[in-house]
């Protein structure tokens, strides 16, 4: 079985909950802060909150983990270019604590999702600068030189629907500013030998819990990016519908597919994979969430998106479920069968 929802030892920390950290596990008994909602992950990776009064213990059942987080508000510098590092977003949000969604608490999924032990802000800041370059670079936002206020207010209404979709993030403020403690001398010293920016020192990925990490997103977030394609916006005309039912079944098998891939380490009962194979498997399952990223994207644009712009973004859905069904076979394939095809 593949250990998706494998975490890290619960930490318990209170004093920095709402400060530097946004979420903090919880172990089995202890109660969790004044005005901190609580998530419980069951064993399957389904969230729910707690129903548990504040300052009480929180009763967890085998296989459950839990989750106490503050819901802020937070502020965070955005830096949407980053060939411009002197010029940043200040990004004020918060986190629902009774978040009306009828399809689920895009927050709690985050959790069951992603979390891995405590959710520190700067990690959560890298995360929505990260999805917000993406999206500048996509097309899906767009903050020209100069802008208006008209321009302004579209962007504003992306990054809402693209923070909240993706994160379960409520934007309160969102106002440019000049950050300052930019090397500009060191920026200069780097591209004059030819380099754009210092090179990064490289993350250590563990395959096993990379892989696992990235279908553990696949298998929680995959039906309810169906609900939201399902939602996001009613098709025009029969093609459309046809082409909307097409993308919803096709993810559904994708759905399917998650649930039965096989361990990492094995390319058959018994046999065991090569290393390298299962590197490339892990890039596969890693790449399937980029992609899973951009239909995150792709839904906050949906959102009374009609005519030609609905249609051009039901062709985008296309490119990017066509991107998941190619990975999730890679991921699946074992050499033999991958050089086969």
């Amino acid at each position: 079985m593949i250990p998706f929802f494998k975490r890290a030892a619960p930490v318990h920390d209170a004093c920095t909950l709402g400060r530097t950290a946004v979420a903090l596990p919880l172990s089995p008994g202890c109660g969790a802060p004044p005005g901190c909602p609580v998530v419980i992950v069951d064993a399957d990776g389904r969230p729910r909150r707690a129903t548990t009064p504040a300052g009480k213990k929180v009763e967890l059942r085998p296989g459950e983990l839990a989750w106490a987080f503050h819901p802020g508000p937070y502020t965070i510098d955005v830096v949407p270019y980053a060939q411009a590092p002197e010029i940043g977003l200040r990004t004020t949000f918060a986190i629902d604590p009774q978040d009306p969604a009828p399809a689920g608490k895009r927050f709690d999924l985050y959790l069951a999702a992603e979390a891995d032990g405590r959710v520190d802000l700067a990690a959560l800041g890298a995360k929505v600068e990260s999805a917000v370059r993406g999206a500048l670079e996509q097309g899906a936002l767009d903050l020209p030189p100069c802008v208006d206020i008209d321009e302004w207010n579209a962007f504003r209404q992306g990054l809402n629907r693209l923070l909240y979709l993706r994160f379960g993030l409520t934007v309160d403020d969102c106002v440019p500013v000049e950050l300052e403690g930019v090397d500009y001398a060191a920026q200069l010293a780097a591209r004059a030998v030819g380099t754009a920016a210092p090179a990064p020192v490289a993350e250590k990925v563990v395959p096993d819990l990379a892989d696992a990490k990235a279908l553990r997103r696949l298998f929680l977030e995959l039906p309810c990016l169906m609900c939201g394609l399902r939602l996001g916006a009613l098709p025009n005309g029969q093609d459309q519908f046809r082409q909307q039912q097409a993308l919803l079944q096709r993810l559904d098998r994708l759905s399917v597919e998650i649930t039965t891939m096989p361990a990492l380490v094995l390319a058959a009962p018994g046999q065991p994979l090569a290393l390298d194979e299962q590197l490339r498997r892990m890039r596969h399952s890693r790449r399937a969430t980029v992609a899973l990223d951009e239909a995150w994207a792709l839904l906050a644009r949906l959102e009374g998106a009609q005519g030609e712009r609905l249609a051009a973004l039901y062709d985008e859905a296309e490119r990017i479920v066509a991107n998941l069904e190619a990975d999730c076979a890679g991921r699946r394939a074992a050499k033999h069968v991958a050089e086969a095809a």
